[in-house]
């Protein structure tokens, strides 16, 4: 099979090269690389079935001989990135959907597009599931990232129904791993980017804002599990293992030994109160929850941060 990936270079999307290669996939990764670093693909460029396209998915792509999978997962994915990058934010959820949905029309492609939890919002129901339609301020700072994920899915769903590509929709939940980018602004590189450096652990609010952490593998196994059924509709895939974020910081500090100490800032803008997954749908769908706990991916995780410190690598 041949499997283009856009986003390629990013943290989920080189992860999910590596991936299909694996399953003897040709690949074909497509990243402009405002967010994603070439460092990520750097063992995957020897390889035949392996090919990277650097380009711009907001702009048409021709792709010569056949397809058979196309998942879309070029976007700025995280507050620091997509307010850095708003109007590129809004392009690619809009204009990069709609030209690999053009893309999958076209070669009779399967199509997995990658959501957010974000299209939640600020939730009123907790857990939230997939039915639930979400809390979202449009107008807000975090609008260009939440709206352009709804705008896709609605695109992927009009596709399905009026031209039968053979569409999926997943919605990511908090994801962490190695290839995350220390300073990409998202909770998880920031705890331990600081406590690597003997910095203060910033924590906004008092803390009691809840997150649910998905370690990066058992993502890609869902991922690949929902491209290959024949259900259409939103999935979320993450880890209902919730956790508030002064918890969290504190597992951070005792899991690196640091002493750094806690320094309190004001919540930022529509910055969400409650996050957790209610993954009934995967799990009866896919057959799929999460296996690799907590304290085994934060370990994982760490491990590949203290080499980046060390090399003093914070972004590039």
């Amino acid at each position: 099979m041949r499997t283009l990936i856009t986003g390629g270079g990013g943290f989920i999307g080189s992860h999910l090269c590596e991936r299909f290669l694996a399953e003897g996939h040709e690949v074909v990764a497509v990243d402009n690389f405002i967010t994603g670093r070439k460092e990520n693909l750097k063992p995957l460029l020897k390889q035949k079935n392996f090919r990277l396209i650097e380009h711009d998915v907001s702009q048409p792509l021709a792709i010569d001989g056949p397809v058979d999978n196309i998942l879309h997962f070029a976007s700025p994915a995280s507050p620091v990135d997509y307010l850095m990058y708003p109007i590129q934010t809004l392009k690619v959820g809009s204009l990069g959907t709609h030209n690999t949905l053009g893309l999958a029309k076209a070669h009779n492609a399967r199509y997995l597009m990658a959501s957010t939890s974000e299209v939640y919002g600020d939730p009123e129901q907790h857990p939230q599931r997939e039915d639930y339609w979400g809390h979202v301020n449009p107008i807000g700072l975090r609008g260009c990232y939440d709206e352009a994920k709804r705008f896709s899915e609605a695109i992927v769903m009009a596709y399905h129904r009026s031209h039968g590509v053979n569409t999926h929709i997943v919605r990511i939940f908090n994801t962490y791993g190695e290839r995350m980018r220390l300073d990409d602004g998202r909770v998880l590189p920031n705890f331990m980017g600081q406590a690597l450096r003997g910095e203060p652990i910033t924590v906004y609010g008092n803390g009691s804002q809840t997150r649910s952490f998905c370690y990066v593998s058992d993502l890609v196994e869902g991922i690949k599990r929902l491209l290959f059924t024949e259900f259409h509709e939103p999935v979320n895939l993450g880890n209902p293992s919730e956790v508030s974020i002064l918890e969290f910081a504190r597992e951070i500090l005792d899991l690196s030994g640091s002493q750094s100490p806690l320094e309190f800032k004001p919540l930022p803008q529509d910055d969400p109160k409650v996050r957790k997954p209610d993954i009934t749908r995967a799990r009866q769908l896919l057959g799929w929850e999460p296996k690799v706990d907590r304290h085994e991916g934060l370990n994982r995780t760490l491990a590949y941060f203290q080499k980046q410190v060390g090399q003093g690598e914070s972004a590039t």
